[in-house]
């Protein structure tokens, strides 16, 4: 055995205790010389390195780590006892922190701690902030869609980079088919529809029916059906989990994941994670399923209840406009509908009306109306017998609101408009004569769905070519706006603006009015506004045999 001399061994004395306490000391401490060779070592330091004994070198029995750091002290001379620059390193499965302290002589005591349990665990902490992190990223980006496609893009693009190699979601079935999608890690997603058996894949039928909420282990990939591998994922999948997608109380499709076989099988802790994944996944897709049915269940209602496209029925023009209370809303209170004549000679009904109140629960109400109206177009001959029954059929009803409305009776004879006007608790209509002059029709009545008994009078009024009759809501003449911000647009500058149409189309009548009512109301809070106007045509027109095209002007 090699011996060097440097720092002499603690030996008994004055300072036999101390010795002895560094000699039991829990930590490892060794002594070596300038030089490199070991002077003294504690117990502990003893077993952790067995073969350093007084005498041996550095290099022959510790780390190869703990030797340089050493020769580098030596290097820069003797100390006055103040401890140097900690090191680290490995020895075997640990991680030790080695602290100097240099002596006059070029001596130097080593203090060694392992530090493998705070370095595990400040692994762990870093590993659990990018998972949280991650998790915060993907709600993100999931939520950031209510589109279900791109959801499901989002979710297997997110999988397949951050949980696996690659990733296929399974929505539950949309009649007899499956809508996936799957994606490689750096790739393209890619969506497909077709007839599966979820019974192929180990655990898959329980996740598309939301349990267990324990994802399938030990999945065989030999046993995967080519559908449940993306298309790119090159090799053999070396293991496969399934977890499924939980949605608000009802499933929403299960997620398979597939790892190459040169990497590490899932364990228990990365399973759990990749469900954590999977709740968000599932929520985000619930919700963008859910708007989804719901979009199309307000565009179905709103095929009903949106105001028709009007145009010439019969030789007579047809032209409507409305504006809701709200400019985000599509729907409200506020009515038209033009109901043609089946025949030549017999008279089309138009409508226009006003339910009290504005938005959806309006707009219900509206559609119930125009349903009943609908029904009884075989008595429009008496237009005060449809308001009476209409009534009726409103107190009957859970509704509290009540309705004003405008009927108008249209047939040609021969150049000339005739009509049957009454009003039930509405703004009479006005009438455009061909000079300019604006008349109030000589009609009025009580509003529907309030009273019992509801009474109306009805006037005749005959249309000349050019001349138009104007039928509309009180959103009109009492939205407030103008120079002071808070005046009524009133009948007053109604009449002196559709004085400026005589012998205009009914569509440029309803464009002139609608400019001025949007342009006085300027962005002041309004009610819905509607307007229908029902105009002589200039010249006599021809029309195809189902009486609504439109055929040839003649002079």
């Amino acid at each position: 055995m090699t011996t060097h001399e440097g720092i002499k061994p603690l030996q008994p004395g004055p300072a036999h205790g101390v010795a002895t306490s560094w000699t039991h000391a829990p930590y490892p401490a060794l002594v070596a010389d300038e030089a490199g060779g070991i002077v003294q070592v504690n117990d502990a330091a003893a077993t952790l390195f067995p073969g350093a004994v007084p005498g041996t070198l550095l290099d022959d029995t510790v780390p190869g780590w703990l030797a340089d750091a050493h020769r580098g002290l030596a290097r820069r001379g003797g100390g006055d006892g103040v401890p140097g620059r900690t090191v680290s390193g490995r020895h075997g499965p640990l991680v030790l922190e080695a602290h100097p302290t240099v002596g006059v002589d070029g001596g130097v005591v080593w203090w060694l701690t392992d530090d493998t349990d705070r370095l595990l665990a400040e692994r762990a902490l870093r590993h659990e902030q990018e998972r949280t992190a991650f998790l915060a990223q993907a709600s993100t980006q999931l939520l950031a869609s209510l589109n279900v496609r791109r959801c499901m893009e989002v979710a297997v693009e997110l999988a397949a980079e951050y949980l696996a190699d690659a990733a296929v979601l399974v929505a539950p079935p949309n009649g007899r088919h499956h809508p996936l999608a799957g994606c490689v890690a750096g790739q393209a997603p890619e969506h497909r529809m077709i007839r599966v058996d979820p019974a192929e894949v180990p655990g898959l039928s329980e996740a598309l029916q939301g349990f267990p909420p324990v994802p399938s282990r030990w999945i065989d990939p030999a046993s995967l059906p080519p559908w449940a591998v993306p298309d790119g994922f090159e090799g053999r999948a070396g293991s496969v989990v399934v977890t499924p997608l939980p949605g608000h109380g009802v499933p929403a499709g299960a997620l398979i994941l597939l790892r190459h076989g040169d990497r590490a099988a899932f364990d228990a802790a990365e399973e759990v994670f990749a469900g954590l994944f999977a709740a968000r996944a599932g929520a985000a897709l619930s919700a963008a399923r859910l708007y989804t049915e719901q979009a199309r269940i307000t565009a179905t209602l709103m095929a009903d209840l949106l105001p028709p496209t009007l145009t010439q029925i019969r030789g007579v023009e047809f032209a409507g406009g409305y504006r809701p209370s709200q400019d985000t809303e599509r729907i409200g209170g506020d009515f038209y509908d033009v109901h043609p004549a089946a025949e030549e000679g017999q008279e089309t009904l138009a409508v226009l009306g006003d339910v009290c109140g504005k938005g959806l629960e309006a707009a219900v109400l509206t559609g119930k109306i125009r349903n009943t109206l609908q029904a009884l177009l075989p008595m429009t001959g008496d237009h005060e017998h449809v308001l009476r029954l209409l009534n009726r059929a409103l107190l009957s009803s859970r509704h509290s609101r009540f309705a004003t409305l405008a009927l108008a009776s249209v047939v040609r004879r021969g150049g000339k408009v005739r009509l049957r006007l009454t009003s039930a608790g509405h703004p009479p209509p006005l009438i455009v004569r061909h000079t300019g002059e604006v008349e109030q029709a000589d009609t009025s009545g009580t509003l529907i769905g309030a009273l019992p008994h509801v009474r109306a009078t009805t006037a005749h009024v005959e249309l000349a070519p050019g001349e138009t009759c104007l039928l509309y809501t009180d959103g009109i003449t009492e939205g407030r706006g103008g120079p002071l911000g808070d005046v009524m647009l009133g009948e007053r500058r109604l009449s002196a603006t559709l004085a400026e149409c005589a012998g205009m189309p009914a569509e440029a009548v309803v464009e002139r009015v609608q400019m001025l009512a949007t342009e006085w109301v300027g962005g002041n809070p309004h009610d819905d506004m509607a307007l229908l106007a029902i105009t002589a045509p200039n010249r006599a027109q021809l029309t195809a045999v189902d009486g609504r095209t439109p055929g040839r002007y003649t002079a």
